[in-house]
């Protein structure tokens, strides 16, 4: 079946591109064209001047719609998985947090049987620790926190290819090993739950760690110890070229002004935007019900407000708050979406961009930056029928 995409603003590689129209055919895309002229045959759907963009990576996110993936089970990896997909990412990589290598190996399971699936959201496995720093750890289960353990990372990597990424606190005894390690499997080592200073984030980079986890959070700025000052993981990692960056762009982990900060400094190649949502992003259920947490201002709490600890935010919430909060152009906030993504974690062969020969991984967004169509491969699983002619 032919579909013909018109009358939008196409966000192409190389910029804007209006007037023209998006062919898709078997799940691919066919042509971007500067022609909107209708094909014989092709069913039209017509954009209304809207935007035409690429679909979300969603790199790191621990659940939603009441699921988290660590449950490990497919209705919960299938369930989260299609609540972000409404939201625009139609490339996830569900995100574990620390737990027992059980779990673990649970979810390599899950993930390898969806992901052999036919036009399949899940692209591979993300695990954060349970390698980290216990000082910094946050809301991180303390029980299954523990250094690096070759006996138990190198059998589960030679088990598998669906894990795609593992962060962890590179300043632990062994830790250097494990990036060393990840990069020869051509899989994303990222630091998290850090308190490095530039000597360890050098020396990390250096081993294989090539990204930093939700910049900003769960690691410290400059700092002073008794009469002196230190640099922290923040003014490191700035100073690491080549070390990208995602940040929680929800408005509420980080500042507009910070947020600014980060586009300036690393751009858009080397910055991701991620949702780092818990179970209760995109969910419309019960109350949480865990007394460590609270949902306060449109994020989750430590009880005791002395944290943050993970949001509840979807794709689109964190492309709409680069624009209208941090006055981002548009291109750039959905190209650090999608495109950079895709490209740091090694999928941009066939998603990130609109271009001949990629996945039909397509978005309609209107001018307040709201999603109105999902395309995953070419097939509709969002969107409003008045737009089909």
């Amino acid at each position: 079946m032919l579909t013909q995409i018109i009358n939008g603003h196409i966000l192409t590689p190389q910029g804007w591109l209006k007037d023209g129209s998006v062919l898709i055919s078997d799940g691919k895309i066919l042509e971007v064209t500067n022609s909107d002229l209708a094909v014989i045959g092709a069913t039209v759907i017509d954009a209304k001047g809207m935007y035409i963009v690429p679909g979300f990576i969603s790199m790191h996110a621990h659940g939603g719609a009441g699921y988290d993936f660590t449950e490990g089970s497919t209705e919960a990896f299938q369930k989260a998985s299609l609540a972000h997909l409404k939201h625009g990412a139609t490339s996830i990589f569900p995100t574990l947090s620390s737990t027992s290598f059980e779990n673990i190996k649970q979810a390599v399971k899950t993930c390898e049987a969806l992901m052999k699936e036919p036009r399949s959201t899940i692209q591979g496995l993300h695990i954060e620790g349970p390698y980290l720093n216990k000082k910094m750890a946050g809301s991180q289960w303390e029980e299954f926190l523990k250094d690096p353990d070759p006996n138990e990372y190198i059998p589960l990597i030679e088990s598998t290819q669906c894990i795609k990424r593992w962060d962890i606190s590179p300043e632990l005894p062994g830790g250097h090993e494990f990036g060393q390690y990840m990069r020869s499997k051509g899989i994303m080592a990222a630091i998290t739950h850090t308190e490095a200073e530039y000597p360890e984030i050098k020396a990390a980079f250096e081993s294989g760690f090539t990204h930093a986890a939700h910049f900003y959070n769960a690691m410290p700025g400059f700092h002073k110890r008794r009469e002196y000052k230190y640099e922290g993981t923040v003014e490191s990692v700035y100073l690491t070229d080549g070390m990208s960056v995602e940040v929680i762009a929800d408005g509420i982990h980080l500042p507009a002004t910070i947020l600014k900060l980060v586009y300036k400094l690393k751009g858009v190649e080397q910055t991701c935007l991620v949702t780092d949502a818990l179970k209760y992003a995109a969910y419309d259920g019960e109350p949480i019900d865990d007394p460590r947490y609270i949902i306060e201002n449109g994020v989750c709490k430590l009880a005791d407000h002395s944290s943050l600890v993970g949001s509840l935010a979807t794709m689109d919430t964190l492309v709409r708050t680069m624009v209208k909060k941090a006055a981002i152009p548009l291109a750039d906030a959905v190209r650090m979406a999608s495109e950079t993504p895709a490209k740091l974690i090694g999928i941009d062969s066939s998603k990130g961009t609109l271009q001949k020969g990629k996945d039909a991984d397509i978005l309609i967004i209107d001018k307040d930056i709201s999603i109105r169509c999902v395309f995953s491969c070419g097939r509709i699983v969002e969107g409003m029928n008045t737009l089909v002619h």
